[in-house]
């Protein structure tokens, strides 16, 4: 398995009531012992999680999955990472 960081920026259509939508998904990937650590950003400009998958391409799934991403809430980004 390898460790994702997801950035999720907010949009201009961004949509207060997602939020709840967005933290139960990350309960549902915590639970499948996916979700390594999660938070938002001081700023309210957004947040993001660490995530354990086998490939880019299945974090990748997995984070398009959030419903900020597809409620176009957020700019959600998936890069390989290799923390320490």
């Amino acid at each position: 398995m390898y460790r994702y960081l997801v950035t999720t920026f907010r949009t201009p259509a961004f949509q207060a009531s997602v939020v709840e939508q967005h933290y139960a998904f990350l309960d549902q990937l915590r639970a499948q012992g996916k979700l390594e650590l999660a938070g938002p950003f001081t700023d309210k400009s957004g947040g993001a999680y660490l995530i354990k998958a086998g490939s880019l391409d299945e974090a990748r799934s997995l984070a398009f999955a959030d419903p900020v991403h597809l409620t176009g809430s957020s700019l959600v980004t998936v890069y390989e990472w290799n923390a320490a």
